[in-house]
């Protein structure tokens, strides 16, 4: 069984074919810059198939032409997907609703329902019911799944996903905590349990996401009981280029007095505020260099995204009432030591310790970063969300 994994933004396509039962990579790759202007020699694809890379150079003109290219090149890599089709494909869709909290097979009536709840989520499902389109159009034959970002959380107890505004409006629109990277918060918790011993249902745990867009989840014996990011992926964390929890105040402040719209506030909270609003980059290799440099401004921003962190894991701590780990997961989670360092500093009280020694080491796979005798056990876990769909997918088809 091969499940082709589609990841599709609004400007570029990811893409994993992958064995779900062996976890084996068959070939990978990501399309980008769709529908820029740019030159015949700019590489706009990259497939990686048995250690070689084959690229398409020059513009693409939208995801249809984008997986079109990509069709092409699994035949230059020896694996046609045409001839021989995958078993399933998988898509990641970022915002289910209360309509979709579990693995989908895609129907008509399911992508456009995926294309109505565009306005909870106008950044991200508009591009993904494009992309899942485009797939159908390729593969008719073929089962195609949705896994949603936020059906992890579903299932989150009332007081964790009621807001305290007006109870009618909030429900003739929408408005709870639906929560976000729920398939990576998902897989890296159950790949603790198997680490600790047990089943998922014998722990509980924080997970936190760290990548340019971050969360945490609290997981109470398998099943999430609160997580940072709300109706939208803008609350909680301090991220990249996201603000996460600010006054709502402020939005009416800047409206009245900067001359702010809708969109301008937009812009502002979601692509010009976090650690690049603070210190003018987003990526945290350049912001540990500018910190080591002496600047002040990244190291307020460090500090910024730091405070925030730990003010989320002494909220879980209290939720939870104790957790059995605390896990850091993607990008920044899984290659920053000093975020890491910093985030749990000070917490030999409650039982949470960080080895330095191991907490820098080069190794790339699941590891412990807290001494053999911690009560509380610290991880570093690699997630792979292509994967888990993957076997949401096989699952559902098979």
């Amino acid at each position: 069984m091969r499940v082709l994994v589609i990841n599709s933004g609004s400007s570029s396509i990811k893409y994993r074919l992958l064995e779900p039962d062996s976890s084996e990579v068959v070939a990978s790759g990501m399309v980008s810059r769709i529908g820029e202007s740019v030159g015949e020699d700019a590489v706009t694809v990259e497939h990686h198939c048995a250690g070689e890379l084959f690229d398409h150079r020059g513009p693409v003109g939208g995801h249809a032409d984008g997986l079109r290219v990509v069709f092409e090149l699994f035949a230059r890599s020896g694996h046609d997907l045409t001839d021989a089709p995958p078993t399933a494909v998988g898509h990641r869709v970022v915002h289910g609703g209360e309509v979709f909290y579990e693995p989908t097979l895609i129907t008509d009536a399911v992508v456009e329902t995926i294309d109505d709840l565009a306005t909870l989520a106008p950044l991200h499902n508009p591009a993904n019911a494009v992309g899942i389109r485009s797939a159908r159009n390729l593969l008719p034959d073929i089962p195609q799944v949705a896994v949603f970002d936020t059906a992890f959380f579903h299932g989150l107890p009332d007081a964790a996903k009621t807001y305290a505004i007006d109870a009618e409006l909030a429900a003739a629109h929408g408005i709870r905590r639906y929560g976000f990277h729920g398939t990576s918060h998902e897989y890296v918790s159950g790949q603790v349990s198997a680490i600790l011993g047990g089943s998922h249902a014998d722990h509980d745990q924080i997970v936190l996401h760290l990548g340019n867009g971050a969360s945490i989840s609290a997981i109470r014996g398998g099943r999430a009981v609160d997580t940072s990011m709300g109706l939208t992926p803008l609350e909680g964390l301090v991220m990249g280029t996201r603000c996460g929890d600010i006054d709502p105040g402020i939005l009416p402040h800047l409206a009245r007095t900067a001359g702010l719209d809708i969109d301008g506030i937009d812009e502002l909270l979601n692509r010009r505020s976090g650690i690049k609003g603070l210190s003018g980059v987003n990526d945290f290799r350049e912001l540990a260099a500018l910190i080591d440099s002496g600047d002040a401004a990244a190291r307020l921003a460090f500090d910024v995204y730091i405070h925030r962190l730990r003010r989320y894991i002494g909220a879980y701590l209290v939720e939870l009432g104790g957790v059995d780990a605390i896990t850091f997961t993607a990008g920044v989670g899984e290659n920053d030591a000093r975020v890491r360092a910093a985030a749990l500093a000070g917490l030999e009280r409650f039982g949470i310790v960080v080895d330095p020694a191991a907490n820098t080491s080069k190794e790339r796979a699941a590891r412990y970063i807290s001494p053999p005798d911690a009560e509380v056990k610290v991880l570093v876990v690699p997630t792979d969300e292509e994967l888990a769909i993957a076997r949401a997918a096989a699952a559902l088809v098979g």
